[in-house]
């Protein structure tokens, strides 16, 4: 079981037409989306072409570590689909034809499985299968990686049922909270003594500072993590302000 206290989630969206832009991703404010419906937060995100040798380096060093990771894209036949392969290659296991998937193929298309769509049932030896409930076309896992199709109506319901089947159990552990105020005619260097206090004296809060390109030179300055500790904090940073005359006022959120 994932350590409840360390699990961190990534996302590989893959495919030469998102890096084209022949196509928009969508796939990582869904993914964000899913995670903070369920309390989790994403931790990381790469992009890659459809690159066997790249994809396959990539997995190689996710692999090791010990992320829960959703992987977008490329697992179909035709010939630039290398997700397959490259998983196999990093996990150091041969391609086989999953029963399971070739079943599921089976009951959604009959004959017309064969000779071409079967091709898609070829997995690394002993991964575990994705349910599509769309086509019934199943993705597949190794571990605690997690490959799904490209179409976002097939992959954003499998990655629900990844989530609400594998990692329940670390829905909502902790109530997580943000705060931030703006704070005006300031620039970041005047509040680096004060953003690295809060740093030290909080570290379990994620500090964030992000300056506005307007006239007043404005910073929308806060932090998120545990509600008591966030609340303590910006009373803090509020306190340093107002002795240093920063001008600030809340942020108003919609």
């Amino acid at each position: 079981m994932t350590d409840t206290t360390s699990a961190r989630f990534g996302v590989i969206i893959i495919g030469d037409e998102i890096l084209s832009g022949k196509r928009q991703d969508a796939h990582l404010a869904k993914a964000i989306s899913l995670l903070a419906a369920r309390g989790l937060a994403l931790s990381w995100a790469e992009y890659l072409g459809d690159d066997r040798a790249q994809i396959a380096a990539t997995l190689q060093r996710t692999m090791a570590s010990s992320d829960i990771v959703l992987c977008f894209g490329g697992i179909g036949a035709t010939p630039d689909d290398q997700t397959r392969q490259a998983a196999a290659e990093a996990a150091g296991l041969a391609i086989a034809r999953h029963p399971g998937a070739v079943a599921e193929i089976e009951a959604r298309y009959g004959e017309a499985t064969y000779p071409k769509r079967v091709l898609m049932a070829d997995f690394p030896r002993d991964a575990a299968l994705i349910p599509n409930p769309v086509n019934r076309v199943p993705g597949f896992s190794l571990g605690r990686h997690y490959f799904m199709p490209g179409f976002p109506e097939m992959a954003w319901p499998m990655t629900e049922w990844i989530l609400d089947t594998h990692y329940a159990h670390l829905f909502h552990l902790q109530p997580a909270a943000e705060s931030s105020i703006l704070v005006f005619d300031t620039g970041e260097s005047q509040l680096l003594d004060l953003m690295e206090e809060i740093t030290r004296q909080y570290p379990s809060l994620k500090l964030f500072s992000l300056p506005r390109l307007d006239e007043r030179r404005t910073i929308e300055l806060g932090v998120k993590g545990e509600a008591a500790a966030v609340a303590e904090a910006m009373r803090r940073i509020r306190e340093a302000l107002d002795t240093a005359n920063h001008p600030w006022q809340p942020l108003e959120r919609s």
